[in-house]
């Protein structure tokens, strides 16, 4: 299952693509080699040409959206994937994502949730920018799920990453601990949190036993997401997604608005899609599309 789910928003096959397949190296041992899909349309000109970085859910990896990456390449963008620390070619097996959470609560030397792969997205900026025939003002970042917080939390650390969509991933950690809303977000990598309650002597998962696994207060959404200002920022969710409750986003909403507001700019939008929860629709992804289109141009 992709993001489109059996269908395409493609009317035909596109056939006269450039596939590159190959790894970068982000850093020192087996999890530093980065493995990279690139689509792109052949072109008989060799203009620079604008580029989104597609981002997988859990579980999933980057072939899970070449769907995506054949509809933009087919319009002019260069569309590229990467499998995210501990996903797709970097899972060695079928539990190597919820091991490396496991391990990273017991020795704290890796961080495989959001900023391990994060480091690698910045990496990426350096590669795709150094590339001849991208444009360099023009790298748009688009994530699902897990891959839309990295999407996001990407773009607040590096401006090369100039429009951003994250999707059914963007919410507020701390308002989800203080109202009790945390409990789908924790069950879907729950074995981590299950080690960290036998660790701090506790019966049941409980909010300490969150808050010290999260450990994220200072890179909260309502910290972060409005440092994406002043470039085009699209965020959507779903209305009754209990992974990214929407009340919980208000302060993050009304700040990151104040800061596009301070610049007299409209970049800025969020898209609740009525009666849907923790799942990517096409109406979603047109509006993705659109907002690149919007904002790239290819």
């Amino acid at each position: 299952m992709t993001p489109l789910g059996n269908k395409s928003v493609l009317k035909a096959p596109i056939h006269n693509f450039n596939e590159e397949n190959f790894y970068l190296i982000t850093k020192e041992g087996e999890q530093g080699q980065l493995p990279v899909l690139i689509l792109s349309k052949k072109e008989s000109t060799h203009s620079k040409r604008p580029a989104v970085v597609f981002l997988h859910s859990s579980h999933t990896c980057k072939e899970w959206v070449r769907p995506l990456l054949e509809d933009y390449a087919s319009r002019g963008y260069i569309a590229v994937a990467i499998d995210s620390r501990y996903h797709g070619e970097r899972a060695k097996t079928p539990t190597a994502y919820e091991d490396a959470l496991v391990s990273s609560w017991k020795k704290g030397d890796t961080m495989p949730f959001i900023y391990d792969t994060v480091w690698d997205l910045l990496m990426l900026a350096d590669y795709l920018t150094a590339r001849e025939d991208i444009d360099n003002s023009k790298i748009g970042i688009l994530g699902m799920s897990l891959g839309g917080m990295h999407a996001w939390f990407a773009a607040f650390a590096d401006t090369r990453y100039s429009v951003v969509v994250p999707i059914i991933s963007v919410q507020s950690f701390r308002w989800a601990l203080d109202n009790d809303q945390w409990h789908a977000r924790v069950h879907s990598i729950k074995s981590v949190f299950e080690e960290a309650r036998i660790d701090l002597g506790k019966d049941t998962i409980d909010k300490e036993v969150v808050e010290k696994v999260w450990n994220i207060a200072e890179f909260d959404s309502d910290h972060t997401v409005p440092v994406i200002a002043v470039r085009p920022l699209l965020i959507i969710n779903g209305e009754v997604d209990p992974r990214c409750p929407l009340e919980g986003l208000d302060a993050t909403i009304s700040t990151t608005q104040k800061a596009f507001d301070a610049h007299s700019l409209t970049h800025f939008k969020v898209i609740v899609e009525p009666g849907i929860g923790h799942e990517v629709t096409l109406s979603m992804l047109k509006e993705a599309s659109d907002w690149f289109d919007k904002f790239l141009k290819p």
